[in-house]
């Protein structure tokens, strides 16, 4: 049975593995330019503003809710999203450091 081995790396790589990954796609980029420039957004806001439907713009934004890069405040029946600003940053600082 196969493995994985990433608990073999340290913790810094873990995580910045985690942020690359939920970057990966340019629909997510864009939602974090998006959720950057503002306090919060909700969902149906972001849709607005990307060329691809709503339940694809919910599965982006529940990429970026697991790997702690925005949070989702439920305020029945909307979901307002912003930044993860203490992950964010420590995302910025690990790539920062990543291409040092």
């Amino acid at each position: 049975m196969a493995y994985s081995k990433a608990e073999e790396f340290n913790e810094q790589d873990i995580v910045l593995a985690k942020y690359a990954k939920a970057l990966s796609h340019p629909a997510r980029v864009a939602i974090l330019k998006i959720l950057a420039k503002q306090e919060s957004c909700y969902c149906g806001d972001i849709v607005n503003e990307l060329p691809i439907a709503q339940a694809t713009v919910s599965q982006h934004l529940k990429e970026l809710k697991n790997a702690g890069l925005i949070e989702g405040e439920i305020t029945p029946p909307k979901v307002r999203y912003c930044i993860d600003s203490k992950n964010f940053a420590q995302a910025r600082e690990y790539f920062k450091a990543l291409f040092e």
